[in-house]
C-alpha cells in the first residue's frame, strides 16, 4: 500500500521523506565519511575507487562525480549529507545552493537578501492563489 503523498507536486521540489531516505541511504553514508579526514584524503586521491566501496548505484556515483547535486537529491540525497561533499570540495553551502539553482554564488547571495526566489511558479499545482 503506497502512501499519500500530497507534496509531490511542487515545482522543482524533492521532500526527502522516507522513501528518498531509503533510495539515499549509502549516498547519504558515503557523504557523512566525508566528515573523517582520512576518508576525505582518501576520496580526493582517488574518488571513483573510494566510490566503488560504496553500494550505490552507478547513477548515485556518477553523480557525485559530476558534482550534480541535484541529481544527487533526486536520487535519495539529503542536502545536508551532501554539504560534507562540498566542504570537502572545499565549497561553502552558499556555493552548493547557488549551483542548484543556475545561478552564480554573488546572483545566489543578492537573491536570498532581496528575500529569496519569488512564489510565483513556486506553489503546489494545485493552489489557485497567486
Amino acid at each position: 500500500m503506497s502512501l499519500n503523498k500530497p507534496y509531490t507536486d511542487i515545482p522543482g521540489t524533492i521532500i526527502f521523506d522516507a522513501d528518498q531516505s531509503r533510495e539515499g541511504y549509502h549516498l547519504n553514508q558515503f557523504c557523512m565519511s566525508l566528515m573523517k579526514a582520512e576518508n576525505r584524503e582518501r576520496f580526493k586521491a582517488g574518488e571513483r575507487a573510494y566510490l566503488d566501496e560504496w553500494p550505490m548505484t552507478e547513477e548515485q556515483k556518477q553523480a557525485v562525480l559530476d558534482r550534480d547535486l541535484n541529481r544527487c537529491l533526486a536520487l535519495g540525497g539529503n542536502i545536508y549529507f551532501l554539504a560534507k561533499l562540498g566542504a570537502t570540495d572545499g565549497r561553502s553551502f552558499q556555493y552548493m545552493a547557488a549551483s542548484m539553482t543556475g545561478m552564480s554564488q554573488e546572483e545566489y547571495r543578492d537573491m536570498m537578501i532581496a528575500g529569496g526566489r519569488s512564489i510565483e511558479g513556486n506553489r503546489r499545482m494545485g493552489d489557485s492563489k497567486s
